[in-house]
């Protein structure tokens, strides 16, 4: 499938399908849509805690990164797994700008190491953020009770509908502890009505830019 690389609203880039006229990250903005629906929305809620996250899509790698920074500012432990079936060329990590957008250019060789460690193993990338990158396909996950956060950034509904089903969030719902959260940028009734069915309480909340509104999860 052909790929391009797109500058977003907000300066950051992210990949293009023209296939699917779909992008990795929304075209109104990468890097803003990430803080606004995975930390705002989603690590904010733990207050500097350990947490343990698991990203459906690891892509780019930039929800990684940016957690990362956070946790340096936060002095937060944090082990991340992210889940990609098929992942991104070094060739194109090397055209995402998101260092110099972030303007952490003394963190480069971080985003560098996100990308280079080997996939299925746990790699310690700095004293409080460790990653596992596991190369899998979302309906292939089997973990129970393992995550206090998912990060749930799999491609849209219209593109890929098959990644947005009860039998998926049923996934999602038994890899979360008790307590815990799963935010998505999505807001679709029928990803909604699926969540609600495998036990979640579902909360709409203010979309990042460009997008109305977004989910977050519960499970209890």
């Amino acid at each position: 499938m052909k790929r391009e690389i797109i500058q977003t609203s907000d300066g950051s880039t992210t990949i293009h399908l023209p296939d699917w006229n779909e992008n990795y990250h929304s075209k109104h903005g990468a890097i803003q849509e990430a803080k606004h629906v995975f930390i705002k929305n989603g690590l904010s809620l733990f207050n500097g805690k350990s947490v343990s996250i698991l990203e459906i899509g690891f892509g780019t790698g930039l929800n990684a990164f940016i957690t990362y920074l956070e946790t340096e500012k936060r002095n937060q432990q944090i082990h991340y797994v992210g889940v990609e079936a098929y992942p991104v060329s070094f060739e194109e990590v090397a055209q995402m700008n998101y260092v110099s957008e972030l303007d952490v250019e003394n963190k480069a060789v971080v985003f560098q190491n996100m990308h280079e460690s080997e996939w299925n193993t746990n790699v310690k990338i700095s004293d409080n953020f460790s990653l596992t990158k596991r190369k899998q396909f979302f309906n292939e996950i089997t973990d129970v009770e393992q995550f206090d956060l998912i990060y749930f950034d799999a491609f849209g509904f219209r593109v890929q509908p098959e990644l947005w089903t009860t039998e998926i969030f049923q996934k999602m719902f038994n890899a979360l502890k008790h307590d815990s959260y799963l935010v998505t940028y999505a807001a679709r009734g029928s990803v909604k009505r699926s969540m609600i069915e495998v036990g979640f309480t579902v909360e709409k909340l203010e979309g990042p830019p460009g997008k109305r509104e977004m989910f977050r999860a519960y499970k209890k």
